[in-house]
């Protein structure tokens, strides 16, 4: 069962919120709580400030626990990761892994953890302000969608330590800007605006400073105000899309479509429109 508690670790500028989030383990490097309308907006804040939350092996074990107990919690119908407004996350932890051989690499799974993300079926959206450097860019990419604050900067700098991608980055960004701009930011390590790469469509939105948080939880509460498994069905054909070939994703999506014929929500959501009233949806 979710235990919740009452806590004061707010980000400058955060709305208070109505409860916070306790997992069975207590972190150490991240704030999990709930927000908006019914607390049914899982929101997930990256808390090593000292390190400008540099991913490590820690961290991600506990981002994902927070994950997968928000995606169990049917209370929950979206989520959102963030940072501070310095730093959503600089890169990985370079001093925990820069002595690691290839055997302790490869037979220690390194970034396994954050493989977790890839089973959550709720929505997440990943709002950025600052640095998301390598694995703090990747990590963005995990995300289903991305609204950046202005200041946000995006890059994959892992050339200049010897090193490439290691958590998706060559393959994500070049199915969300294309081959010569993923070319571009593997290759010369240069950082990118959020203004930059919302052309390129891998941010959904740019928003001021200090509209960010107010902006995440203003989409997360517009997710989470429609029926949970609609949402969800939606998630996984856009997802196949990101895949498969056009006509098996045209095929998956048929399929995912008239699956929702068999949902109470659907009766209600056409009944609702029907009879030009708001819809109630009960989640079944």
């Amino acid at each position: 069962m979710l235990s919740f508690r009452v806590s004061s670790a707010i980000r400058p500028g955060m709305r208070s919120f109505q409860r916070s989030f306790a997992a069975p383990a207590n972190y150490e490097m991240i704030l999990a709580s709930t927000k908006g309308e019914n607390n049914a907006v899982g929101w997930i804040q990256l808390n090593r400030p000292k390190k400008l939350n540099a991913l490590c092996k820690q961290l991600g074990e506990e981002v994902n626990d927070a994950l997968r107990a928000f995606d169990a919690d049917d209370a929950v119908r979206a989520i959102v990761i963030t940072g501070s407004d310095r730093a959503f996350a600089a890169g990985a932890d370079i001093a925990e892994m820069s002595t690691q051989s290839y055997v302790q690499v490869y037979h220690g799974g390194l970034f396994s953890e954050w493989n977790g993300m890839r089973a959550v079926r709720k929505p997440i959206i990943g709002a950025v302000a600052g640095f998301a450097l390598g694995g703090g860019c990747e990590l963005a990419m995990m995300c289903d969608l991305i609204i950046a604050s202005e200041s946000a900067r995006f890059g994959q700098p892992e050339i200049k330590l010897g090193t490439i991608p290691g958590m998706g980055g060559t393959q994500r960004l070049t199915r969300a800007i294309g081959k010569s701009r993923a070319m571009h930011m593997v290759l010369t390590g240069d950082m990118l605006t959020a203004q930059d790469l919302a052309e390129s469509g891998l941010v959904a939105k740019v928003v001021p400073d200090d509209a960010l948080v107010d902006e995440a939880l203003s989409m997360a509460n517009s997710i989470a105000s429609y029926s949970l498994p609609t949402i969800m069905l939606a998630k996984e054909a856009v997802n196949c899309a990101y895949e498969t070939t056009l006509n098996e994703g045209i095929r998956v999506e048929r399929k995912l479509f008239e699956s929702t014929f068999a949902t109470k929500d659907q009766k209600e959501g056409m009944g609702a429109f029907v009879e030009k009233r708001k819809p109630n949806w009960t989640h079944e």
